[in-house]
């Protein structure tokens, strides 16, 4: 294993130190328990957006810690859901009396912790919500879920709950939206090689070199099938079906593309899937009016993909396109 880490226990608290200092006028670092927190936080009169989960999958969570997406985020160790208690405390610092969303992917560790951090939070005198994304069409049940994970979806998700919020929204209010966007979102994602966990020293699995794993977890659980390898044409064509089929998406739908490298896949091969993931969705008469492109959820250093497809209306055209100001995405108006 070559890795740019000193101590592999070490590997998370070190990270979250480089974060702050490259970042220091969006957010703030606690490292017991571990937390990213908006600089400004607690914002008054705001409902606060948090989310979370096991490091390696960054930016998720702790680069879209900023001014129109998420209020905080809590880190566990990589792959490793955080502890109640560091969601709590992920909450205390940032909730007032507008109360709080939290977004929970569906891992079980996940799902689990949250709910018993809201529910501290709760006997505390505050008011504190959970959606739960599941968002991934690969698989029915995985070694981490009951049920669908929650994967890509989450980008867009914290980015619009988020921006309701910054606009003011009431909790009721950005829960509503939450459920919305979890309810028009599908992804699928592939691999052509294994992440490695610092503290393990190997690869989570082993493919062929002519073999590639088609329904991907973010943590390296099974797919949907280990197929031939086989050209970009035919294997995008495979993922847009799988997606667009599940909703489904219809011709006349109006669609966030996001193409995102699961870590070590280079722009090159990237930008050339998406292009080829707009041409299919054309060809069924889906108009894609957002696209994202980059590693924003990623695995280690798994070269792979994944994409997912939002349904868009004008709503969450207006919150999607709303300022962001946070490490990993930002934009103005």
């Amino acid at each position: 294993m070559k890795k740019i880490i000193n101590d592999p226990a070490n590997v998370v608290t070190e990270s979250l130190r480089g974060l702050a200092a490259a970042h220091a006028e969006l957010l703030r670092v606690h490292e017991d328990p571990a937390l990213v927190v908006r600089a400004d936080a607690p914002v008054p009169d705001k409902v606060a957006v948090i989310s979370g989960g096991g490091s390696g999958h960054e930016p998720l969570h702790g680069g879209f810690v900023g001014p129109g997406m998420l209020d905080a985020a809590v880190p566990g160790a990589v792959f490793t859901s955080p502890t109640p208690d560091a969601v709590q405390a992920a909450v205390a610092a940032t909730t007032g009396a507008a109360g709080a969303l939290l977004i929970v992917k569906n891992y079980t560790g996940d799902v689990l912790n949250f709910e018993t951090a809201a529910e501290l939070a709760a006997a505390e005198g505050l008011e504190v919500r959970s959606v739960v994304i599941d968002d991934d069409v690969a698989v029915a049940d995985s070694t981490f879920t009951a049920g669908r994970r929650g994967v890509g979806g989450t980008v867009p998700l914290e980015k619009i709950t988020g921006a309701a919020a910054a606009r003011g929204a009431s909790l009721d209010e950005v829960e509503a939206l939450a459920r919305k966007v979890i309810g028009q979102v599908r992804s699928i994602g592939v691999a052509l090689t294994a992440p490695t966990v610092p503290h393990v020293g190997e690869q989570s699995f082993t493919l062929g070199d002519d073999e590639i794993e088609f329904g991907i977890g973010i943590h390296g659980e099974p797919g949907r099938e280990r197929i031939p390898a086989e050209p970009a044409d035919a294997l995008i064509e495979r993922m847009v079906a799988a997606v667009a089929e599940d909703l489904p998406f219809a011709a006349g739908d109006r669609v966030l593309l996001f193409t995102n490298s699961m870590g070590g896949t280079p722009q090159l091969e990237l930008y050339l899937a998406h292009g080829i993931a707009e041409r299919r969705l054309a060809e069924r008469g889906i108009a894609v009016e957002r696209r994202l492109v980059g590693p924003y959820i990623t695995s280690l250093e798994m070269q792979g993909i994944s994409i997912t497809l939002l349904k868009l209306d004008d709503e969450l055209i207006d919150l999607w396109d709303a300022p962001v100001n946070t490490a990993a995405l930002r934009w103005r108006s």
